[in-house]
């Protein structure tokens, strides 16, 4: 050691000079070498102060802040959830008509369907028809070769005329046979015996007549015509083949399709309804919808019904007639079936978007004067289509909320915009104003009531 230290033994010795050595600076080490330093809570405090103001961000969007006035101190629970006045589209209740149906599925069937089939044997020669024509009753079909027949005719008209002469021959005798035995010149025997043989004669001449007839008939029979008014299908025998009376397919089908029959079926719990009003004579009106319930195809009547209930499905089958100008009604087609049994008047409707439900309640949002809403219990009646019946919780004339419900609780303050406003005047959203054509939605046939009360006007 460079470092002179006086010893205790001599204090007389001359103190030495002490050397100090300057201390080298701090090793500084690379991560991994040594112990780490706290060179980096900076970086932290910056992350939490982001942090800090993220939560307030959102915290302000969700509660509103007291700078705008939307804070808890604002109206109602709108005002604490931060959306201020809420614009809504509204609707108002109404008097009107609503019909009740009751609804099935069903199968177009014609009234009439014919096979035609040949009823002489012989050769098809000629078709006066095309496939899918609407041919009228008697009106041409088919030539049959008929020339077999024709010639079966003359020779049976030939028979009878050799047999009218015989027994016209007869006959003479007989006249002359009963003089001679008025004066005993012939045995009555002999008379008897004339009178045999003309009665004979007359059998003969009878049978040549309905050999002639049979004749007639087949030629009739060789020419086929239609029996009924109907589309004719698809050709089931082309021209050149040979058919017969003992064949099992028929030479082509006709159906009647104006009008046509659709037979539905409906729950046995509905049968009653619907049987009470045949049975008084009423004439209920039937609509055939197509396949989504959407358009109306036709319009008819409830005709009858079967005479048993399907014990496998527990429906009874019904049959309607409906006029089919346009064919929109094909045989064998599905329809839904619409069937009115009822029709209630000036009762309280209101659209059916407005209703709202839950677990144990049917409710509505009301719009009060003071442009706030409340929740009103309601009860439903009929449901038909856009259409609600409220049996109870409403009047005609109340506002109820239709659109934008989702963002509404006890005393929302709302702006309301009524549903169907236009220039000429309010009207039920889906509804034709005045002077208006309806349009192509369901709608009940003839003898039923549009849904409301035509044009219903908000006020």
């Amino acid at each position: 050691m460079n470092q002179e230290i006086p010893t205790a033994l001599d204090p007389s010795a001359p103190t030495r000079p002490v050397t100090t050595h300057t201390p080298a600076p701090p090793r500084v080490t690379r991560d991994g070498d040594g112990p780490r330093r706290s060179g980096r809570g900076w970086v932290w405090f910056v992350i939490l102060i982001l942090a800090l103001g993220a939560g307030y961000y959102f915290w302000s969007r969700k509660s509103g802040s007291p700078a705008d006035g939307k804070g808890a101190g604002g109206p109602g629970a709108a005002g604490k959830k931060g959306f201020g006045v809420i614009p809504v589209v509204a609707a108002k209740a109404f008097k009107g008509n609503i019909p009740v149906y009751y609804m099935g599925l069903g199968q177009v069937w014609p009234i009439y369907t014919v096979t035609v089939r040949s009823r002489v044997d012989g050769e098809l020669m000629e078709v006066h028809y095309k496939e899918g024509d609407i041919v009228q009753k008697g009106a041409p079909l088919i030539e049959i070769d008929s020339r077999p027949y024709d010639a079966a005719l003359v020779q049976a008209q030939g028979q009878l005329i050799r047999d009218q002469a015989i027994l016209d021959n007869a006959r003479v005798d007989l006249e002359r046979y009963k003089v001679l035995v008025s004066q005993n010149a012939v045995p009555e025997q002999q008379l008897a015996t004339q009178q045999a043989l003309v009665r004979q004669e007359e059998g003969i001449v009878k049978t040549d007549q309905g050999a002639i007839d049979t004749a007639k008939v087949n030629v009739i029979y060789s020419h086929i015509a239609a029996p009924i008014t109907g589309r004719i299908g698809l050709r089931l025998v082309d021209p050149g083949n040979i058919v017969h009376a003992a064949d099992t397919n028929g030479m082509l089908v006709i159906t009647q399709i104006d009008p046509i029959s659709v037979i539905f079926t409906l729950p046995e719990d509905q049968i009653p309804v619907v049987l009470d009003k045949l049975n008084a004579g009423n004439h209920l009106a039937v609509d055939a919808l197509n396949r989504d319930s959407h358009e109306v195809l036709a319009h008819g009547k409830l005709v009858t019904q079967d005479n048993q209930v399907d014990p496998t499905t527990g429906t009874l089958r019904f049959r309607a007639d409906f006029a089919n100008p346009n064919n929109k009604l094909f045989p064998n087609q599905f329809v839904n079936v619409r069937l009115l049994v009822q029709l209630k008047q000036n009762v309280t409707l209101v659209p059916t978007a407005v209703v709202q439900h839950n677990t144990t309640d049917t409710y509505v949002f009301l719009v009060k004067p003071d442009s706030t809403v409340t929740v009103r219990n309601i009860s439903i009646g009929t449901v038909e289509g856009d259409d609600s019946q409220v049996t109870s919780g409403l009047n005609p004339g109340d506002s109820v909320v239709m659109t934008g419900v989702d963002k509404l609780t006890e005393g929302t303050k709302v702006s309301a915009h009524l549903a169907g406003v236009t220039a000429t005047g309010a009207h039920r959203a889906g509804q034709p104003a005045a002077g208006e054509a309806p349009s192509n939605s369901v709608a009940p046939g003839p003898g039923a009531v549009h849904k409301g009360s035509g044009t219903h006007k908000a006020s």
